[in-house]
């Protein structure tokens, strides 16, 4: 995977690099929060580990102004952290943290939360595309999209999935409706 890493010791975030490069991960790795929500708005990294506590921006605000963007593909979320006491998780689970690692890091641990990372993010690519492909008309195959407009399938299946569309006939169409018009201009 492709991880985003915010860590503004620079031990800790070049051990956690050494750590993820070593587990085959790719990272990218910032300083603070505002780094890592800039880099993030132009690769939109599926999984981020953000320290909680940084300056400029701390972990909990860079998870805020992700789960306020509406649209983009879900970002994972986990924070490292040596707070252990309840107030402090539940803080950070309403601010949109999907999981916790305590410092020191433990490598068990971490290979154990990525693969959870993801297996959750697997899940809700299967779950986005099963969304989109329920709302279609019975009769003229249009699809009803999130603004409650209907349109063409491929269409709708274009601006949600890499899937392009190429059209032909397939032999039964054109035994039922092309052959039909050709013989007609034919004896016309």
């Amino acid at each position: 995977m492709n991880l985003l890493i915010a860590e503004d010791d620079p031990v800790a975030r070049r051990m956690l690099e050494a750590t993820l490069t070593g587990l085959g991960h790719q990272t990218t790795s910032t300083a603070n929060g505002e780094e890592a929500w800039s880099v993030w708005r132009v690769s939109q990294s599926r999984v981020i580990i953000s320290d909680w506590l940084m300056p400029v921006v701390d972990g909990l605000e860079l998870c805020r102004r992700i789960r306020a963007r509406h649209g983009d593909p879900y970002t994972y979320f986990i924070l490292l952290t040596a707070r252990v006491d309840r107030q402090s998780y539940l803080s950070a689970m309403d601010a949109g943290i999907d999981d916790f690692l305590t410092k020191p890091l433990d490598g068990a641990e971490l290979t154990a939360r990525l693969t959870v990372a993801q297996r959750i993010l697997g899940l809700r690519e299967e779950l986005h595309a099963l969304e989109g492909l329920l709302p279609i008309c019975s009769y003229c195959k249009r699809i009803r999209d999130d603004a409650q407009q209907w349109s063409s399938l491929e269409r709708y299946i274009e601006a949600r999935s890499q899937a392009e569309f190429s059209h032909g006939v397939c032999p039964d169409c054109y035994a039922k409706y092309v052959q039909p018009q050709l013989d007609k201009l034919g004896t016309g």
